[in-house]
């Protein structure tokens, strides 16, 4: 077999094909296992939602997917395939071009990922010059018309403000026509409406619901809030300990969860649509140092059900097993026992 031959055998069918991505970083105190054996699949069209508590390894795995990690301080292995191209053993040339044209990120805060020193237009002219032979001037028109299609007033003037003169929700909007000057084919945003007020956030989802219908964009949403999960994913990936504890569509994962940390997640979520008094159910515990991660089950120490597995969730790792079309869960408890749990003693209290 040819080495061509080797590459076609390995090509993935999915648009975005992740499988058994490793993200560690040497320290002093120990290896941290930021991301620890995670895959998962994303075709055009669809949205996937990476939820977990701080620390999970969510925004490490989209710094590892545009290939943001310096190679010095981060060992990175397994495969990302993307389109048909391997982005992990590509040279960090090759990633680059890849990066904006193909790829793109709105990152968690613009105001620190945006250039203080330059105007917005400057940055979104010099995102679009980079994959376009293009001049000055179409570049600037350009950037006049994207900032217009995400809603900010007077475009062709506030072009040329910067930053700091835009504020928040006007920023994450800018941050957005960015990142899609080149119609990227793969969306990634990291917590898009962290600090947004309630009205903001809602502008800020339609708007990349809208986007994503008219580029037909992947869309990969990394947040730890549930209602906006709800609100623009397809499937949902719940991380926790740098590994997908489940997976699953997301009408699923709302009405037939079947993993304890993600009962804990519906549980600490406020709801709107009944009457309650009750305080919401936080999960007990504190996640796990990504140094010192438990030898079996990462999520044992904080599982009220721990000790109906004999012993099994302190000294073995548990897999992540299919247990329905498309719905695969990381659980040492038996199926019938979580869902038991789930009808009799979890959805009453949600």
């Amino acid at each position: 077999m040819t080495e061509q031959d080797a590459i076609t055998v390995q090509a993935p069918r999915a648009f975005l094909e992740v499988r058994d991505l490793r993200i560690h970083f040497p320290t002093d105190d120990g290896l941290v296992k930021s991301v620890d054996g995670l895959s998962f699949s994303l075709e055009r069209g669809r949205t996937l939602g990476i939820v977990g508590e701080s620390g999970s390894g969510k925004s490490v795995t989209s710094l590892g997917l545009l290939g943001l990690h310096n190679r010095k301080n981060a060992k990175v292995s397994g495969e990302i395939w993307l389109d048909g191209q391997e982005i992990v053993g590509s040279s960090p040339e090759q990633v680059r071009r890849l990066r904006g044209r193909k790829m793109s990120m709105i990152f968690q805060d613009p105001l620190s990922s945006m250039h203080p020193f330059y105007t917005i237009g400057a940055q979104i002219i010099e995102a679009y010059r980079i994959h376009n032979d293009v001049s000055k001037q179409v570049a600037r028109k350009h950037a006049i018309d994207m900032l217009d299609r995400v809603g900010i007033p007077q475009p062709d003037k506030r072009v040329d403000d910067y930053p700091h003169q835009f504020s928040g929700g006007m920023r994450q909007r800018a941050m957005i026509a960015m990142s899609l000057s080149c119609d990227p084919e793969l969306l990634i945003a990291d917590e898009p409406t962290t600090a947004l007020d309630v009205t903001v956030q809602a502008q800020i989802l339609d708007l990349i619901r809208d986007l994503q219908k008219e580029f037909n964009s992947a869309v990969i949403i990394i947040t730890h809030d549930l209602g906006v999960v709800a609100e623009l994913s397809d499937d949902i990936l719940v991380m926790y300990g740098g590994r997908c504890v489940e997976y699953g569509e997301v009408e699923e994962l709302f009405h037939a969860p079947e993993h304890p940390y993600t009962w804990g997640l519906l549980g600490s979520m406020p709801r709107l649509d009944r009457d309650r008094s009750d305080r919401l159910m936080p999960i007990k515990g504190s996640p796990p140092s990504l140094i010192n991660v438990p030898e079996g089950c990462a999520f044992s120490p904080r599982c009220a059900f721990a000790e109906l597995n004999e012993g099994r969730s302190e000294t073995e790792r548990p897999e992540l097993r299919e247990i329905g079309p498309g719905h695969r869960v990381a659980c040492h408890l038996d199926r019938a026992d979580r869902r038991r749990l789930w009808d009799e003693e979890i959805r009453p209290k949600l």
